[in-house]
This record gives structure tokens, C-alpha cells and sequence, in this order.
């Protein structure tokens, strides 16, 4: 039975598991994006949950409507990751164990793990049940219902009690040793398994025990290899013959579980175990849309256009990641992709907020395209086949080709990459060189992007090339392109407002801003 909190169908999980039709969304992409400090993920890359479909968005769109609706959703999906962790974890060690006793209670703990994790979620979910409204988690907890109500569930969970009580149990064995004679050893083997731990014989032990006689549980001699002056190998090589002993005595009883653990765990948890990426996907999505709720930012369910619009129509658009790691009240902005402007120059003063709405752009394109709510007051949008960055980087790979030239290969290697349908945000690029090589190749690149007609944020400080646009567009035009428009960081009243304006820049640059803000301008020098 198919199962899944993030796909409507079995066939479309396959082809997302064969990357089929995924968006290129790459780690690096996350990174720079700041997606990968949102959703921090452990046991998966969050590039494999991006997605192109609309009826796939729409599907997760439900699942975060439940989780949103239903706080408890979260908290019983919780309880269960580390659970479910644990299993793998057990499964891992178990690989290679051979059929020693450590392997067969590695098989009786991982069904203990596997009749609490159902056992917690058939808690936390029956209650909930009714209340659902998602495919995904209707089809989550009838499952969890069925196996929580079987006969061959409470006949395991009363089997478990009974055989687990009994290996809990035992706290010592007894050891019988022949000599020969000359008193060295014959052979050796356990004589009985105890429920209660044999004594040292020290005076204090004897005393505890209110006996000063010998019994079968004092111990009148240790073994050498439990000293503490014995070697590693020499402990290793007593608790692995006392591991055979017990096996040989529990063989007979725990092999069944075994074959229990093959036959009915394993068909009834790998549900689970599959689905736990998707688990922890959903429960880190939904804990992020409760924190950005908390600080009172907005969040809304989005309206899916068709891929061919390229549209992209945002009210009051926010960093989230800003929005996570400062107090103050979030600037909201409007952004629109539309036929007058697919591609934008954003230019500005330097930290007049380029950057945030440039990020802001990119992580609202990628949190749809996960399934999670948008971060503006309303949004609607066409999906992409790939988002992709060029920000400024360090200088890993500028002994040979200089840093205009690593800068240059990383544009090329983009444009090679993406089609028509894709999504390019340009931060700073070409901030290596003068400013007018810079202007050159911007305007080259402004001109092939448009011919390619995707979608394209170019913040920049070469404020001079919006001079430019008209020329640019008639090239653009003349390759049947796209048209390109400009957007302007604002400055009111003197003071940067974080606010973005389709407008011209004004022709004067922000250099006065920046030197009246470093006590840089003439009037300053001569005081």
C-alpha cells in the first residue's frame, strides 16, 4: 500500500526519487539562498523535495494546512523521528552480526522500538483522525490504525512482553569449568542463567546480605580477564565466549523474533523508515511556519499559475531569513515578474536592502515549489524548472583565471544550465573589475538572458547601466526576447527605507549618500 506525506502517487514519488522532473535547486543554491538555515535538515538534502507540478504543490499545500490547523500533528510526527532514527541506527549495527546473541537482541529492541513508535502514533493520531482534511495524513492514520488494532499487533506486543521480561531479567550466569589433572582447563560452559546478580564476597557484600555464609551467588575468586590490569583483547576474548554460551541458551527461543523481524516488522516499519525524510520535512516546514507566525509575519497559501505565464505577483513580500534572525519589524515589499519586466536591474545604495529582496525573490520561488505557505500577503505565481545564484564568493578559483575570469565561467556555466522557464538572481556580480568592463559584460549578459527569456534579478552597484536599458532592450527585442526594467532601492528622507521601487535610478548615483554617511564628503573633510 503506497504511502507519502509529499506525493499523490506512487508513480510521481518514483520519478521524484529518479529526479525526474525535479527543479535544479542545488545545496549551494540552498545555502546562498539561506533556505538551508530555515529547514535544517539531518537525513536528507532538502534539493530532493523540490518540485515543478502543481497538483504536487497542491498536495502539500494540505498537508501544512492540517499541520497549521493542528499543532498536535507536529508534536506527534516529533515523538516519532527519533524513534524511527533509532531503528535505522539498530539496523545498521545489526548488518554483519552473524546469528550471536547480540544480533538477536538488537532483533527483540528494534521490535520494542517499532511497537512504541506505533503505539505513540496510534496515541497521538486517533483523536486527530476525524479532523484531517489532507490526503496524506487521512491515508497516515487509517494505516496506523489498522496495524494498531490487528490481532497479529497485540499478540506480538503480548509475545514481546513475555519473551523481553524474560532476557531483561537476567542478571548473572553461572559458569561451570572442568580442569584436568593438572588443573588446567577442559572445557567450559554456563550451567544456569540468573535473574539476580552474584556478589563479590567482600566483607561489606556479606554484611548487606545479613549472611556471613557462602552460597552459590558469592563469588569467591574474579576471573583474571575482568581485572582491570588485563589487556582489551583479553576482556574482548572472555565477553565474546560468554556471548556464544548465551546465545546457544537463547537460540531456541529468540530465533523465531528473527524471523518475526523479516517476515512482519520489516513489512509493517519500512513505511515508516521510507517516509522518515518526508516526516521530518514536513515536521520542519511546519515549525518554521509557526515561528514566522509567532513574530507576526505574514504567510499565505499561494495561487498557482500555469509554467508558461512566468509570472511571479507578490503584496508584501519578506526575507524570511531576515525576518528569523532580527527583532525588528519586517519591510514588506510588492514584486511583480509581468510582460514589461521579466528581467530587473536592481540598483541602490550599499546595504539599502538589494540583497534581501533579491534573497526575498528567490526564497518565496523556492518555498512554493517545496509545498510550504509563502512568505507575503499574497502571492501568485508560476513554478520554475530551476533557481539559480550567482553571489560573491571568496577566491577559491582565481590562481588561473584571476577573479573576473572564475566570476565570468560561473555566469557562463549558469547560462549554459538554464531554459526559458528558469529563475536567475545575480548579487554584486562582476564586482571584481572597473566599472566599465563591468558594464560591458553586464550589458552582454543582460542581452543573453533576455534572448533566453527567463527570469532575472540583477542587483548591482554599476547604477549607470539602467542608463543603458533602451539600448539593451532594442537588441533584446530584435532576438525576440523579453523585456528588462529597472528597480530601485529607495532613499526618503535621507535615510535608506529597505523599500523597492520600479522606477529609473535618478542619475546620481548613491556615492553623496555613502560619503555623507562616512563624514567622507568635502564639507566634512574641510571641518
Amino acid at each position: 500500500m503506497f504511502l507519502s506525506l509529499l506525493y499523490p502517487t506512487a508513480e510521481e514519488a518514483e520519478c521524484a526519487a529518479r529526479g525526474e522532473g525535479r527543479p535544479s535547486v542545488s545545496p549551494a543554491v540552498c545555502a546562498e539562498l539561506g533556505l538551508d538555515r530555515l529547514l535544517p535538515l539531518t537525513g536528507s538534502s532538502l534539493s530532493d523535495f523540490f518540485t515543478a507540478d502543481s497538483a504536487i504543490i497542491a498536495y502539500r499545500q494540505e498537508i501544512f494546512a492540517d499541520m497549521a490547523a493542528l499543532p498536535a500533528l507536529g508534536e506527534v510526527l516529533s515523538e516519532a523521528i527519533p524513534v524511527l532514527h533509532d531503528i535505522m541506527e539498530l539496523r545498521r549495527m545489526d548488518e554483519g552480526m552473524g546469528a550471536g546473541s547480540e544480533s538477536y537482541l538488537y532483533s527483540i529492541t528494534e521490535i520494542e522500538l517499532y511497537v512504541s513508535c506505533i503505539d505513540s502514533l496510534y496515541r497521538g493520531l486517533s483523536p486527530l483522525r476525524d479532523r484531517v482534511k489532507s490526503r496524506g495524513f487521512s491515508a497516515l492514520c487509517a494505516r496506523i490504525e489498522e496495524l494498531a488494532q490487528s490481532e497479529y499487533y497485540k499478540e506480538l506486543n503480548a509475545d514481546l512482553s513475555r519473551l523481553s521480561s524474560r532476557i531483561r531479567e537476567v542478571k548473572s550466569v553461572t559458569v561451570g569449568v572442568n580442569l584436568d589433572s593438572r588443573l588446567c582447563p577442559a572445557s567450559a560452559g554456563v550451567i544456569s542463567v540468573n535473574a539476580e546478580p552474584f556478589k563479590s564476597g567482600e566483607l561489606l557484600d556479606k554484611i548487606l546480605r545479613m549472611s556471613f555464609r557462602n552460597d552459590s551467588f558469592t563469588c569467591i575468586a574474579a576471573l583474571e580477564p575482568y581485572d582491570k590490569n588485563q589487556t582489551e583483547n583479553r576482556r574482548e576474548a572472555m565477553t565474546q565466549a560468554l556471548y556464544s554460551a548465551l546465545g546457544d541458551v537463547f537460540r531456541s527461543s529468540v530465533r523465531g523474533w528473527r524471523r518475526i523481524v523479516s517476515q512482519y516488522v520489516l513489512e509493517n516499519t519500512d513505511f515508516l523508515l521510507r517516509i522518515l525524510p518526508e516526516i521530518e520535512f514536513v515536521s520542519r516546514g511546519a515549525s518554521l511556519m509557526r515561528a514566522l507566525a509567532a513574530r507576526g509575519c505574514p504567510l499565505c497559501t499561494p495561487t498557482l499559475l500555469d509554467r508558461g505565464q512566468k509570472d511571479f505577483h507578490a503584496q508584501g513580500l519578506y526575507n524570511p531569513d531576515v525576518a528569523m534572525q532580527v527583532s525588528d519589524e519586517m519591510v514588506e515589499n510588492d514584486f511583480d515578474f509581468d510582460e514589461n519586466g521579466r528581467i530587473y536591474i536592481l540598483s541602490g545604495p550599499n546595504r539599502g536592502g538589494k540583497s534581501v529582496i533579491t534573497c526575498a525573490v528567490g526564497l518565496a520561488q523556492a518555498m512554493v515549489q517545496l509545498g510550504l505557505s509563502a512568505p507575503a500577503r499574497s502571492l501568485a505565481i508560476s513554478p520554475v524548472d530551476g533557481i539559480y545564484t550567482h553571489f560573491p564568493e571568496g577566491a577559491e578559483d582565481t590562481i588561473d583565471k584571476g577573479r573576473l575570469g572564475e566570476e565570468c565561467a560561473r555566469l557562463r556555466e549558469i547560462f549554459d544550465s538554464i531554459t526559458e522557464h528558469s529563475l536567475v538572481l545575480l548579487d554584486e556580480s562582476l564586482s571584481s573589475t572597473g566599472a566599465y568592463e563591468a558594464s560591458y559584460i553586464a550589458a552582454e549578459i543582460l542581452c543573453g538572458f533576455g534572448a533566453k527569456r527567463c527570469r532575472v534579478i540583477f542587483s548591482t552597484h554599476l547604477h549607470e547601466l539602467a542608463s543603458h536599458l533602451d539600448e539593451i532592450n532594442e537588441r533584446v527585442a530584435a532576438a525576440r526576447g523579453v523585456k528588462i526594467d529597472t528597480l530601485v532601492a529607495g532613499i526618503e528622507e535621507g535615510k535608506r527605507s529597505f523599500r523597492i521601487h520600479r522606477r529609473r535610478p535618478d542619475g546620481k548615483s548613491y556615492a553623496r549618500d555613502i560619503a555623507d554617511k562616512y563624514g567622507l564628503s568635502f564639507e566634512e573633510l574641510v571641518k
